[in-house]
């Protein structure tokens, strides 16, 4: 008499899950360099005017770092993949807001806005500090040393964009606004959001290297729409500069001083001047 065979009931593979679980869990070093090729991938189709696509995916990206961030409650890359959603973020404001009757200095004020409250929320819900973000006074003296470099780096930058000046002249009184714009909603905002967050949250995530060079990559990427590689080069030259000086001094005065002369010189003096 054969002994009796045991009774298989249909449904997911108990094996095959915890496969997929494992592989997810093996994977962890590497997915957010993962999520780092996607923002490029959608970064170049958005320049290449593929907008609809490039759009898309951006969403689909924020959708997906959010449901990152909420299974990494609780471990050291939680903060990361929330902080990462202001990448995408910064791409779908851009795109998406109805700025087209304003001039185009404003645009950087108006899409600062949301992101900045992004910002502060992914900080507070990820418990960092004023201090953890490089809110500090730091050394005056390198600060102030660290801010003139914005004066060459504006000059290198226009050299390689040219870009159109943001105003026709150079007269005070129609300087002063667009400039005070670009040091807060460009200077401020995205130091905060690049050498504040994004690293901090990348060196608790896997240490101060790979938060200096992951942050660099991340911030280079969000320029591929200026359509020029050389920029994109530099750009991550100058993001591994600025982070640099963050991590020694652990303040984002300088920084955020140099990137908002950058801007205002890259953007306003420069294209009136050559």
């Amino acid at each position: 008499m054969s002994s009796p065979q045991p009774i298989y009931q249909a449904g997911p593979d108990p094996r095959g899950a915890s496969r997929f679980k494992a592989f997810l869990k093996g994977q962890g070093e590497f997915l957010p360099w993962y999520y780092g090729v996607l923002l490029t991938v959608a970064e170049i189709l958005t320049a290449l005017m593929y907008i609809p696509v490039g759009l898309a995916l951006h969403f689909s990206l924020l959708i997906l770092l959010i449901l990152q961030a909420a299974l990494e409650a609780g471990k050291p890359r939680h903060a990361l993949y929330q902080a990462l959603t202001l990448a995408p973020l910064t791409r779908i404001m851009s795109l998406t807001l109805p700025l087209g009757n304003f001039p185009l200095v404003w645009w950087y004020a108006i899409t600062s806005l949301p992101l900045l409250a992004a910002a502060w929320a992914a900080a507070a819900l990820s418990g960092f500090k004023a201090a953890d973000l490089g809110l500090v006074l730091g050394r005056p003296g390198r600060q102030v040393l660290v801010a003139l470099s914005g004066l060459p780096l504006g000059l290198m930058e226009y050299l390689i964009l040219r870009p159109r000046p943001l105003v026709a002249g150079l007269d005070f009184r129609h300087l002063w606004l667009p400039a005070l714009i670009l040091l807060v909603c460009t200077g401020f905002m995205e130091e905060l959001v690049f050498r504040g967050l994004i690293m901090r949250a990348a060196t608790v995530a896997a240490g101060p290297r790979f938060a200096l060079y992951y942050m660099s990559f991340i911030f280079a990427i969000l320029h591929i729409t200026h359509r020029s590689v050389l920029d994109v080069f530099f750009v991550f030259a100058v993001a591994l500069f600025f982070g640099w000086v963050v991590q020694r001094d652990r303040s984002i005065l300088g920084v955020t001083l140099a990137h908002g002369l950058t801007n205002i010189t890259l953007y306003l003096i420069w294209p009136n001047l050559l």
